[in-house]
């Protein structure tokens, strides 16, 4: 049966990514490892599983050409170590010559979450951009924006709203029924400002005609898909002629209890603020394990770590050494690693990273209006 999509739903979990390549027609990433110099290390272990069009970004960095990479973030809770995995895309293309553009999805988490736009945008501050400067992320060509107040320069405000209502009537009522399902006013709306967010970059007003990447799940493929249909049918048109985004896809990191990564379920997930106490917690009680029933049956069969929360999160982001992480694969599968000891090397990981973390998110505090004032 085919996979069906939905880039509203928390509920996803993907447990066959070829399939994915194959039915979405998205193209394998590992044939692009030998054009990058130094890929991330998401990259290098497969995390980074699919994209479309990549070679052009691929180009533009071995060219030092132009290129953007544009993100959207969705300000509706805490900043955890699923959002931590974008971050570290953004700040690896931003140090390859990226103009990182940063899209707080204010209007469409009003449309869809319920919330006031000034509780969005303290939370899109104080959680998002506060972690993002603590991770890497600099100011020099970095456009950090609200759907809801584009820009203070009426040129670029004007002609971002204006392509939100032009790009409506590159599609059809069918169509975005056939991708997304059931729609309401507020969806369309916030589809197609997603659209322009993702293709005004391209804009004279802006950049200009250049490569945009956009590093996503493949949860939000469907907005990929959509976009790059209306910059196809926009190519020709001398006010909008787009070159039709490109994007890479990641791997779901798993929550805490084995299932998706949930912003509404604070035990699936370790947030930046947490503290080491805390986190050491969540991962001796919620972490879900790969290990045997008994010590005596672990010894004798070994566990399963493609299952095991602990050692994903560390093949994800927390053991960048391959030779390391390899031993304790295969200490664990032989029974000779228990799980409470792979907790153990999890936990302190996470000590060191939150203690170092939460250091620097106080420094990045001062340096907030450098972004917000453009």
């Amino acid at each position: 049966m085919p996979e069906k999509i939905d880039p509203w739903s928390s509920k996803l979990e993907v447990k066959n990514y070829d399939k994915l390549l194959k039915e979405f027609g998205i193209q394998d990433f590992e044939n692009m490892l030998k054009r990058i110099r130094e890929p991330m290390l998401t990259m290098k272990r497969g995390i980074v599983f699919g994209h479309r069009d990549f070679d052009r970004v691929a180009s533009a960095m071995e060219k030092k050409k132009k290129f953007v990479m544009l993100t959207g973030l969705m300000p509706s809770g805490k900043f955890h170590l699923g959002h931590k995995m974008v971050a570290d895309e953004i700040i690896y293309l931003q140090e390859r010559g990226a103009r990182t553009y940063i899209c707080v999805a204010d209007i469409e988490a009003y449309n869809t979450r319920n919330q006031s736009l000034d509780k969005l945008r303290k939370t899109a501050i104080e959680e998002y951009l506060v972690n993002y400067i603590a991770l890497g992320l600099k100011p020099r060509n970095c456009d950090f924006y609200f759907q809801s107040s584009r820009s203070s320069d009426p040129e670029k405000a004007n002609a971002y709203y204006k392509l939100i209502g032009m790009v409506s009537n590159r599609t059809t009522m069918n169509e975005m029924r056939a991708i997304y399902g059931e729609l309401t006013p507020g969806k369309i709306m916030s589809i197609f400002t997603q659209v322009a967010d993702i293709l005004h970059p391209e804009l004279p007003e802006f950049e200009g005609e250049c490569p945009v990447v956009v590093p996503v799940g493949v949860d939000q493929d469907p907005h990929i898909r959509l976009t790059r249909d209306i910059a196809t049918r926009m190519k020709g048109n001398k006010e909008f002629d787009f070159m039709p985004p490109c994007s890479f896809y990641h791997e779901f990191m798993p929550g805490l209890k084995g299932g998706k990564m949930s912003s509404s379920d604070p035990n699936s997930y370790i947030a930046l603020t947490d503290s080491p106490k805390a986190a050491k917690e969540k991962v001796i009680k919620y972490a879900f394990s790969g290990g045997r029933d008994t010590v005596k049956e672990h010894r004798e069969r070994g566990g399963n770590p493609d299952i095991d929360v602990s050692y994903q999160m560390l093949r994800f982001m927390f053991e960048p050494d391959d030779s390391r992480l390899k031993k304790i694969r295969d200490d664990y599968m032989s029974g000779a690693l228990l799980t409470g000891e792979l907790k153990q090397f999890l936990i302190e990981k996470l000590t060191a990273f939150l203690t170092s973390h939460q250091k620097k998110r106080e420094s990045a505090k001062k340096q907030v209006d450098k972004f917000l004032k453009k």
